[in-house]
């Protein structure tokens, strides 16, 4: 069996909920108390991905990456070798879909062809959704990459989202 590591960013703006998304696909489970990250924190998750005729066991290291602007100039450096990268948007806030192209612009100094997929989290939050499906559709499409539904609190869409991100990321 072909053993492979990958390094995977998650962007977004501040709270929208890349570090519950990776603690629900690391750890599967989910806390309410909101600690803001703070430059940048490292987990693992091994997973096995088809690709052909073999199963190649990926271990996915993610970095959830501060948002907000007063992280701009840190970030960069923390992007060196990425392989993938998880660019998160809350339904509940639709600046931070407005958000996506500049942290995809990010990615693409450091490699253009990163595979990419956007997680539209806080999808369990239906009534206080101020993004709508349509919207995060004509975005995907503009940064050409998938997009996932996810519930990080209640574990929606995430597994998937990170299976898929994984098989592009051995593709």
């Amino acid at each position: 069996m072909t053993t492979i590591s990958k390094k995977v960013c998650l962007l977004g703006d501040f709270a929208v909920g890349k570090t519950s998304l990776i603690r629900r696909f690391v750890y599967n489970r989910f806390e309410d108390q909101y600690l803001s990250t703070i430059g940048v924190k490292v987990s693992r998750k091994t997973v096995f991905v088809p690709r052909s005729e073999e199963m190649v066991e990926l271990i996915i290291m993610l970095w959830d990456l501060a948002g907000g602007q007063e992280f701009d100039n840190v970030r960069t450096s923390y992007l060196r070798g990425v392989s993938g990268g998880v660019l998160v948007c809350d339904l509940c806030r639709a600046s931070t879909l407005d958000s996506l192209p500049k942290y995809t612009n990010e990615l693409a100094h450091i490699n253009a062809k990163l595979p990419l997929v956007i997680a539209a989290n806080k999808a369990d939050l239906l009534d206080q959704h101020q993004v709508g499906i349509d919207q995060v559709e004509k975005v995907a499409s503009m940064l050409n990459a998938p997009y996932y539904l996810t519930s990080a609190k209640q574990g929606e869409g995430v597994e998937t989202l990170f299976r898929q991100l994984g098989k592009l990321l051995i593709g």
